[in-house]
């Protein structure tokens, strides 16, 4: 192996090492208002809500209802009911999941994730903790934003308001 090879690697994997320390030290995991163990999730969300919101998985695209969910009202967290967004915030960012520029007050809390490599913006439920998303900057006005959300971690409750 050349010195040069040699050397990027070693570069490389101090990068990723690091990273992975930033985003421990950047954890949202902890104390919330609502905590259960591993086993109490397991009977109260379904197998896939419980991927994607107790182990951060992704659902896949496009699978959500409520990606095509148009009507007014309010998504709440799935695992602990707490409003998360309004449907007036809700756009089609033809991503394959719900989208929306903001969430309501309160709602939601964000960590990095360095799943990818590169560092994304990951969303929880401010209440239980729950994995929700992440939060982009390619989303439209007034913010700016797009947070994509896994269908399954949302409860759409209809005619409700904020």
């Amino acid at each position: 192996m050349k010195r040069r090879t040699f050397m990027g690697l070693g570069a490389a994997t101090a990068f990723l090492g690091g990273a992975s320390v930033y985003a421990l030290a950047d954890s949202s995991e902890g104390e919330f208002e609502i905590m259960k163990s591993e086993e109490e999730w397991r009977k109260i969300l379904t197998e896939e809500q419980f991927a994607v919101m107790r182990k951060e998985a992704t659902e896949r695209a496009f699978t959500s209802p409520l990606n095509d969910e148009k009507r007014e009202g309010i998504f709440h967290c799935a695992a602990c009911d707490l409003p998360l967004f309004s449907s007036e915030a809700k756009f089609d960012s033809g991503t394959g999941w719900p989208s929306f520029y903001e969430p309501l007050p309160d709602a939601v809390g964000y960590k990095t994730d360095f799943k990818l490599i590169y560092p994304r913006k990951e969303e929880h439920c401010s209440r239980c903790g729950g994995h929700l998303g992440h939060v982009f900057n390619d989303g439209p006005q007034p913010t700016g934003k797009r947070h994509c959300i896994n269908g399954v971690a949302l409860a759409f409750k209809p005619g409700e308001t904020a």
